[in-house]
């Protein structure tokens, strides 16, 4: 019998990739058939996606499918979150497209406050805060921007404009626009009140549509190009809500790590938490598969090391670092990785450097000492979250399950196991691309719900387990 594929567009804010997947005798299996650069783009200190790039890119790895003869029955594309376009009354592009590391929210946290406070916007849409949020974000466009922001009929998340490039077709993802804290919670749609106090077109914003809703098909141009028709199916758009669909166990109450360039801990809740001790310690309520909560910290993650492996040329593999950083067991100096200072500085090593230097700690100097400052400043990170999470919640977990690109951080994931006494189950490594494929074979009918998917994805991948040594 041949093969049914299905196809997922996995964007990550440092990479790219197309993803087919199958089933064989009841097990998933996965193959990567194409794999693109990208990252934020310095437009006179601007920091932008280029989203026709992008897009150029999202199209030739279609044509890849061709090519290989590998047609997907349906695709899907993730993205990171927050980021958005707004587009004029004929659907186009308005200006530029400003990735999350952008300096233009600096003191927009104030400007949102003298609407609402920081409390009762918690209690309203349970969204932690970070500078970059698309409220800050659109409350920038009102100072920077405001002709352009006027001139907006559309507000539309990045996945979503791509697919609707694809097909034509306008439409917005729930768990994406749950990043934006601009949604109740509770109705699981636009807080269309809150979005009026702010001063902002209420009309730009479209009815949220759940993962597994069917877009469309391609449109006769894009079919042209590619060479063969699909439907375009929403998944998960968030690419952690993705990723945290794929966690390898069909348990109740688990704690996940998805880790990547961004490390996001924590565990699924069926009612958003928005209550005070929450937000002291600044945990989300990010929305998930079939109306779950992510209830979760946004911990700064690989995107330190992924800084640090650059800046010495891209010399050593990501294996090889880790491996010169478990030669340096000696370093003690920890930093605390979400410091603002680690967000987008010029040269992450200098900024490594210039924080040890300031809290009188131990400078770090070769590349495995700056390693094993960051990879155990961030186990010592997780070992702080779990606490909380624990404390908050009123729960205890037995285990970690890891998933994204850090399953493959041993060394990570061994300090993760020893910092937190927990089991660490890592893997799989490519749980957002699984994820974002999960939710269109739900939608064909391959599985019967996430229970069913998650016991494949557990059945079917490489899974790792670290146990505490000391």
């Amino acid at each position: 019998m041949k093969p049914v594929y299905y196809l997922a567009v996995d964007i990550g804010a440092s990479s790219g990739r197309h993803i087919l997947a199958s089933m064989d005798n009841g097990r998933m299996t996965i193959e990567e058939v194409y794999r693109f650069d990208n990252g934020m783009i310095n437009d006179n200190g601007n920091k932008l996606w280029d989203v026709d790039s992008l897009f150029a890119n999202i199209i030739e790895g279609m044509k890849k499918c061709k090519e290989l003869g590998k047609i997907p029955v349906s695709m899907s594309i993730d993205t990171w979150a927050v980021d958005y376009v707004l587009l004029d009354d004929n659907d186009k592009c308005i200006g530029n497209v400003y990735g999350y590391r952008d300096e233009r929210t600096d003191g927009m946290d104030e400007e949102v406050y003298k609407v609402i406070s920081e409390k009762e916007l918690y209690k309203r849409t349970g969204i932690q805060k970070q500078k970059f949020n698309t409220i800050y974000q659109l409350m920038s466009d009102k100072f920077i921007r405001p002709e352009q922001l006027k001139e907006a009929k559309t507000f539309i998340m990045l996945p979503d404009y791509f697919q609707f490039l694809l097909t034509g077709v306008k439409a917005s993802e729930y768990t994406n626009a749950t990043s934006t804290q601009l949604v109740n919670p509770e109705t699981k749609q636009w807080d269309y009140e809150l979005i009026d106090m702010l001063g902002i077109n209420r009309n730009m914003f479209m009815e949220l549509k759940q993962p597994g809703t069917i877009l469309g098909e391609l449109t006769d141009g894009i079919k042209k190009i590619v060479g063969y028709n699909t439907r375009v199916v929403m998944c998960a758009s968030h690419d952690t809500a993705s990723a945290v669909m794929a966690v390898p166990t069909v348990a109740d109450n688990v704690l996940y790590l998805s880790s990547g360039t961004w490390s996001l801990m924590g565990t699924e809740l069926l009612k958003a938490r928005c209550d005070e001790k929450s937000q002291v310690c600044n945990f989300t309520n990010e929305g998930g598969y079939d109306y779950r909560f992510r209830y979760l910290k946004n911990i700064m993650g690989l995107w330190i090391i992924q800084s640090v492996r650059h800046e010495f040329e891209d010399r050593y593999t990501f294996a090889e670092l880790c491996k010169e950083a478990e030669e340096t067991d000696y370093i003690t100096s920890r930093i605390d990785v979400n410091n603002k200072c680690f967000l987008a500085p010029e040269n992450m090593t200098e900024a490594i450097k210039s924080y040890c230097n300031n809290n009188d700690l131990i400078i770090p100097d070769t590349a495995g000492e700056i390693a094993a400052v960051v990879y155990k400043s961030l186990a010592d990170s997780y070992a702080d979250t779990v606490m909380q999470i624990e404390k908050n919640l009123d729960i205890t977990y037995d285990a970690i399950y890891v998933i994204g690109g850090g399953a493959n951080a041993g060394y990570l994931n061994q300090l993760t196991a020893d910092s937190t006494g927990k089991t660490v189950v890592a893997g799989p490594a490519e749980a957002t691309a699984i994820g974002n494929i999960m939710a269109q074979m739900i939608a064909d009918s391959v599985f019967k719900n996430l229970k069913e998917a998650r016991a494949c994805v557990r059945d079917s991948f490489d899974i790792k387990r670290f146990e505490q040594k000391r």
